[in-house]
């Protein structure tokens, strides 16, 4: 990163936004990952505007980060630019029925405040660890609910630096994916469409879920959710196990023995660690039954 990028880039963002070399195992849920270049933190959407122009205009690489749950920075770090969108948190009411929520915001906060308003529809997603920005990106779902159920419209930024609004059909939610996905589009914010229901019957639905996570997750861990998209017509977990891989373990990082579709940070591991797990697992699963199971993790970084 050369001094007069980085100065044009302070001309934007306040020097507490701007970090060089920041650790990126402080921001993922696996708890692993070396240095990013530049790790910059825009506080509203004409910075976060401003930022991106920037770094078009540089040709820099970058990666924009939620709450970095669904991520494996590798342990030489990533030579980019980290934009994150944790000052991006706002949830409000806009009507009866309808939220708008802020790309940065947790899913478990969007879930609470849901729960306080007495609308049901979005209890699903209270557990679904990560920002509501990432959901939509991976159309995040759990226990039979998805977010194409709930979404209305999202507020984007295109390749080019436009703010543009794309309803739920142009969305085009599908398993794991999105139309945004892969496409360098930037949630800013999401309109959620949910129903008035019974504050106790909402409450009871979310208690319900937390303790059906408990229960079959390993939630005591550092971990990015589950590993492995689901292969058609089976279950990535069930596919682990009958493998024989359950517990599975290279260095600190293993697949979980209470549930085989998570790989863990169990003890200090590395990112190398547990890109060796799923590489492993998806050889010896492929060898087992032909079916190459598809990471849901994102790898930033360099990787053997």
């Amino acid at each position: 990163m050369n001094n007069d990028f980085i100065t044009s880039l302070r001309d934007i963002v306040s020097e507490e936004n701007i970090i060089l070399n920041e650790e990126m195992s402080r921001h993922t849920t696996f708890r692993t990952g070396g240095p990013a270049s530049l790790f910059i933190s825009p506080k509203d959407t004409r910075q976060l505007l401003e930022v991106l122009k920037c770094l078009r205009a540089e040709g820099a690489d970058y990666f924009v980060l939620g709450n970095g749950s669904n991520l494996l920075v590798s342990d030489e770090g990533y030579d980019g630019v980290i934009v994150s969108l944790k000052h991006f948190t706002g949830v409000s009411e806009v009507n009866d029925t309808c939220i708008r929520a802020e790309a940065g915001a947790l899913n478990s906060a969007i879930a609470s405040f849901a729960r306080e308003k007495e609308l049901t529809g979005f209890e699903f997603a209270a557990g679904i660890p990560g920002t509501i920005g990432g959901a939509m990106v991976m159309n995040a779902g759990a226990y039979d609910g998805e977010m194409k159920q709930v979404v209305k419209e999202v507020s984007a930024i295109s390749p080019e630096g436009e703010v543009v609004t794309l309803s739920c059909d142009d969305m085009e939610f599908g398993y794991r994916t999105s139309f945004i996905k892969g496409k360098k589009y930037i949630v800013l914010s999401v309109l959620i469409e949910l129903k008035k229901g019974q504050k106790e019957d909402i409450i009871a639905k979310m208690s319900d879920l937390a303790q059906r996570r408990r229960d079959k997750q390993p939630l005591e861990y550092p971990s990015a959710g589950s590993t492995f998209k689901r292969p058609e017509g089976n279950f990535a977990g069930k596919l682990i196990q009958d493998a024989g891989l359950r517990g599975y373990t290279v260095g600190g990082a293993c697949v979980s023995e209470k549930h085989c579709g998570f790989v863990i940070n169990k003890d200090s591991a590395t990112s190398a660690d547990i890109y060796k797990v799923i590489d492993d697992v998806r050889k010896k699963v492929y060898e087992s039954y032909g079916v190459m199971l598809e990471p849901e993790v994102i790898m930033l970084g360099r990787f053997e």
